[in-house]
């Protein structure tokens, strides 16, 4: 009986040895089968600012999925290292070759500049800087208030929207978004990504006018098209219109609406004086009036 009992309990202890052996094996060969589903993936061990120069202490290695590795992406600190970063890459980000300026870019400014574009920097005061909101990456359109020529139809000085839609690089020194408000609050200039032919604007327009910047929203890429202002058409006057919501998309804003248009055209006819009889009336002028689809003579004696 004893006998049965022990045969019973070793049994029992090789069945389960062998349950538990197999279910090692199995999580053995998924691990095994997982680790080769792996690729190592360079990432960002601390935030790297736009225009810094990547070097080694800055990259750690980590182990990404292999359907989930970013398209570009680096397998070691080695191969980063002297790279110029083109835009903000934060803490346990991966480093693709996209984010990164060609090899033998020089650290600075000048790696955020694309081929073709050139970096211009124009004084602003709190007025024309928006009151410090103007931030890197911002867009904005440059306005100039300029006098023209006395042989000009233009009477006085006019504002004209002259570039649209233009990147601020930097504001002063800085590259990125100051921690510091106040910082923001006494830049004295900012530096513009523009064209070649677009620098050639801007700089006639800073030494002609004065500049104005308005910014814009990021998403608004729109071009607008407008004839400019004088003191003629300022006098003009404009309706007011409600104020659209914030974020709302130019199909969603209030339309202005177009003033009644009254058309009035004088001119005097001179009756030639008759000869007959003297009691005859005297020539009187007349005005014809056009009111809408209306039309009239008024005389006048």
């Amino acid at each position: 009986m004893r006998n049965k009992r022990f045969f019973i309990v070793l049994a029992g202890a090789l069945l389960f040895g062998l349950l538990a052996a197999f279910s090692v094996s199995r999580y053995l060969s998924s691990a095994q089968a997982y680790t080769k589903n792996l690729n190592a993936v360079a990432v960002a061990k601390v935030a790297i600012p736009i225009g810094t120069k990547i070097i080694a202490e800055q990259i750690t290695v980590v182990q990404f999925p292999r359907e989930s590795t970013p398209d570009g992406a680096f397998d070691s600190p080695e191969k980063l290292t002297g790279r110029v970063a083109v835009t903000n890459i934060a803490a346990r980000e991966p480093i693709t070759e996209a984010r990164l300026a060609p090899e033998g870019t020089a650290g600075g400014l000048s790696a955020a500049i694309p081929e073709g574009y050139r970096a211009m920097t124009v004084k602003v005061d709190d007025v024309v800087g928006i009151s410090g909101f103007i931030m890197p990456d911002t867009l904005v359109d440059v306005v100039v208030v300029i006098d023209p020529e006395e042989k000009s139809d233009f009477l006085g000085p006019i504002s004209k929207i002259v570039l649209q839609n233009i990147k601020v690089l930097a504001n002063g020194q800085n590259i990125d978004k100051p921690e510091d408000q106040r910082a923001a609050n006494s830049v004295k200039a900012v530096t513009l990504l523009v064209t070649p032919e677009q620098a050639e604007k801007l700089a006639l327009a800073s030494s002609e006018g004065k500049l104005q910047l308005v910014m814009r929203n990021s998403i608004d890429q729109g071009d607008e098209q407008t004839t400019g202002i004088n003191k003629r058409t300022l006098l003009g006057g404009e309706r007011a219109m409600p104020a659209p919501e914030p974020g709302s998309l130019k199909s969603e804003q209030p339309k202005s609406e177009s003033k009644p248009v009254r058309r009035v055209r004088a001119h005097t006819e001179v009756k030639p004086a008759p000869a007959v009889s003297q009691n005859q009336e005297k020539p009187r002028s007349s005005v014809e009036m056009i009111e809408g689809a209306k039309k009239r003579s008024v005389d006048f004696p």
